[in-house]
């Protein structure tokens, strides 16, 4: 049925089905009907010829004229019409409703009949059956009609034939009743009919809530995209019912967001950390950072409606590990080059200096300078940063003073310092000690004077710790790794801060290290904020 829509085609199928259905039924049924209903009043015609073969008076009655037959001298049909067996046989004709009841003697003349002209007649139909002592139930015609009827043989004392009894239903009647139930079994079809088309209708239309209104070429069409789109982005796609039951998990969803449940699974059971859990329940299409095992990403959530009907939620999940290794690489080389430009306006302005005592002949107040500026960095010194012999490591905590000063806070390196070898994952290491640079320095700049941030870097064979303190507040939230922790707002950062220390745990925990709280500080405690990171094969040993 081309040209049609698939609710339509799936109506008009059961409408045939239905039709075609009860077509054969009703002639099952009527051909039954009939049989039944002819059956049904040839019974009845029955029990009354039994019943009336049985009375006393009819048998006497027929014993008497059958004696008289054989004696010759049967009654005439003027006396057999004032008999009492005919005012008797008209009654019962009357009462019972049936076409007549026609008494014979054993000779097969008429004793009792409606037509009194017909009295002493011999009867229309064969009577050898009833008067050979068995019960006939035909349909005959007769001078009466067509009839459904019943003979049954009248006893005489002795046992003995003495006549008959025929009792016929017109058939007529008997059509009249097949009729009247073939009218109601026409309501019934009817009624049946009329529920199946609605309940067909009702089934249409549910069928067409299920596919949203969708054609089956659409829905094809619409499961090579998702297909396609699934399987082929670099997002990660989690689509959630109305009901909560994650019914599509895309292999990048199970990459970036850890989950292993398969399709079907509740949303509470998915696995989803705290934080990626709290979008999809509230969802917003401003996407949110959140750390995941050793990665960054950025997820978001949006209701699916389509009409009326809500579909669920779907949530997004992009990576932003590189994007973040990046930007914190791209900070300390800002950083850099703004202690570079500070070091190289210094420098030209010492310069400048030597230069005019140079060209003032003032030979001896030059060389008094220059002694003066041997052994100084040319910009305002790191306290401690001599103990910090990694290069790596000494150009990052020298870039990282130059911000700490802009911020008003001092940044020095612990006596306790001291790196034998160089980084064995540089990248990764300057990010780890950034971040938590980051925050000390952030909490110092936040803190009473004096603002003050200490670094400590040791190094023990290949293993590698990293210590920070900071004057600043100290910590006032439960757990300060958990992601998007934070009291400064930045909406230049896509979804936000409050990873600095959930980013440097999972560097730490890529190298099977760990990042820790020593010391929560505060004013409450008499010891400043202490955080401590550990990297087991941090350190490649020189080898001298």
């Amino acid at each position: 049925m081309p040209g049609l829509r698939l609710r339509t085609q799936i109506l008009l199928l059961q409408v045939v089905i239905l039709v075609a259905s009860l077509a054969a039924g009703f002639g099952l049924v009527l051909h039954r009907v009939d049989t039944e209903t002819r059956g049904e009043h040839a019974q009845r015609a029955r029990v009354i010829a039994e019943t009336v073969a049985s009375d006393t008076d009819v048998r006497a009655a027929a014993a008497a004229q059958s004696a008289a037959r054989r004696a010759g001298r049967p009654a005439t049909a003027e006396q057999l019409a004032a008999t009492p067996l005919q005012r008797q046989a008209s009654d019962i004709t009357q009462r019972t409703g049936v076409l007549f009841v026609v008494i014979a003697d054993d000779a097969g003349y008429r004793i009792a009949h409606p037509d009194a002209t017909q009295l002493a007649k011999p009867l229309s139909t064969d009577p050898t059956t009833a008067l050979a002592g068995q019960v006939e139930m035909t349909v005959q015609k007769g001078t009466l009609g067509d009839s459904v009827r019943s003979k049954a043989p009248v006893y005489g004392a002795d046992g003995r034939v003495v006549g008959l009894v025929s009792v016929g239903i017109s058939t007529h009647t008997v059509t009249a009743a097949a009729r009247r139930n073939l009218l109601l079994l026409i309501g019934v079809v009817v009624l049946a009919f009329v529920i199946g088309l609605v309940g067909s209708a009702l089934l249409a239309r549910r069928w067409r809530r299920l596919t949203l209104g969708l054609e089956p070429e659409e829905m094809a069409e619409l499961i090579r995209e998702q297909d396609a789109v699934l399987h082929s982005g670099s997002e990660g796609v989690i689509a959630i019912d109305a009901d909560g039951i994650a019914r599509v998990i895309n292999p990048r969803a199970r990459e970036l967001l850890g989950v292993t449940a398969e399709p079907g699974t509740p949303l509470g059971e998915l696995g989803l950390t705290e934080r990626v859990a709290a979008v999809v329940a509230a969802p917003s299409a401003a996407p949110v950072a959140a750390a995941v095992n050793e990665r960054v990403v950025l997820v978001s959530s949006r209701r699916v409606q389509r009409g009326d009907a809500d579909l669920g939620t779907v949530l997004t999940a992009v990576d932003r590990t590189d994007v973040e290794q990046l930007t914190r690489e791209l900070d300390s080389v800002q950083a850099m080059s703004s202690a570079l430009r500070a070091q190289r306006h210094e420098a030209a302005n010492r310069i400048h200096v030597v230069s005019g005592l140079l060209r003032d002949g003032r030979t001896e107040e030059a060389l008094a300078y220059l002694d003066e500026l041997t052994g100084h960095s040319g910009v305002a010194p790191v306290p401690g940063i001599d103990r910090l012999d990694e290069p790596h490591l000494r150009a990052f905590v020298a870039a990282k003073a130059a911000r700490a000063r802009e911020r008003g806070v001092t940044l020095r390196v612990g006596a306790d310092t001291g790196v034998l070898g160089t980084l064995a994952h540089p990248v990764d290491t300057t990010t780890l000690v950034g971040n938590l640079l980051d925050n000390a320095i952030d909490a110092a700049a936040d803190g009473p004077e004096p603002r003050e941030v200490e670094l400590d870097v040791l190094s023990g064979g290949d293993e590698l710790a990293i210590v920070v303190t900071d004057s600043g507040p100290g910590f006032t939230v439960a757990d300060p790794f958990a992601e998007g922790v934070t009291t400064r707002v930045d909406p230049t950062v896509p979804g936000g801060r409050g990873l600095g220390l959930a980013i440097a745990r999972q560097v730490a925990r890529g190298h099977g290290g760990e990042v820790t709280v020593s010391s929560r500080g505060g004013p409450s405690s008499s010891e400043p904020t202490t955080v401590i990171a550990t990297l087991p094969a941090g350190v490649r040993a020189d080898a001298s």
